[in-house]
């Protein structure tokens, strides 16, 4: 699976478990962690967690190493290092103290909503 598809699966991975206002941001070229950040939050506690599992469990389904889980217990700002994808999954009241999308205004952003869109038969 190539690293664009990986972001894609994850973010419609996120979308499923209804996480909330998915972004993504192109780090190609700006950090030499990943190509790609995800990030989104979660309502409470519980759904950042179920969000961080559903995420965890299709990764393994998929042979992806997982590197690395970090925050789920807490489940205010769980990091998920996918490799060349590093999803942060934030709780609702965490994510705007944080402001990732601010810190890395250099990224580009990825249109969200082309990957959620339903593809048409051809």
């Amino acid at each position: 699976m190539n690293v664009k598809d990986l972001m894609e699966l994850v973010v419609k991975t996120a979308d499923d478990k209804r996480a909330e206002n998915i972004a993504v941001l192109d780090m190609e070229g700006i950090s030499l962690v990943a190509d790609y950040f995800v990030i989104c939050h979660g309502n409470s506690e519980k759904q950042v967690q179920a969000i961080s599992k559903e995420l965890k469990d299709v990764a393994l389904e998929n042979n992806i190493q997982l590197r690395r889980m970090e925050g789920y217990d807490h489940a205010r700002w769980v990091l998920i290092d996918l490799g060349n994808v590093v999803v942060h999954v934030f709780h609702r009241d965490d994510r705007s103290y944080y402001n990732l999308e601010k810190l890395w205004g250099d990224a580009n952003s990825v249109d969200v909503d082309a990957i959620l869109a339903p593809q048409e038969n051809m």
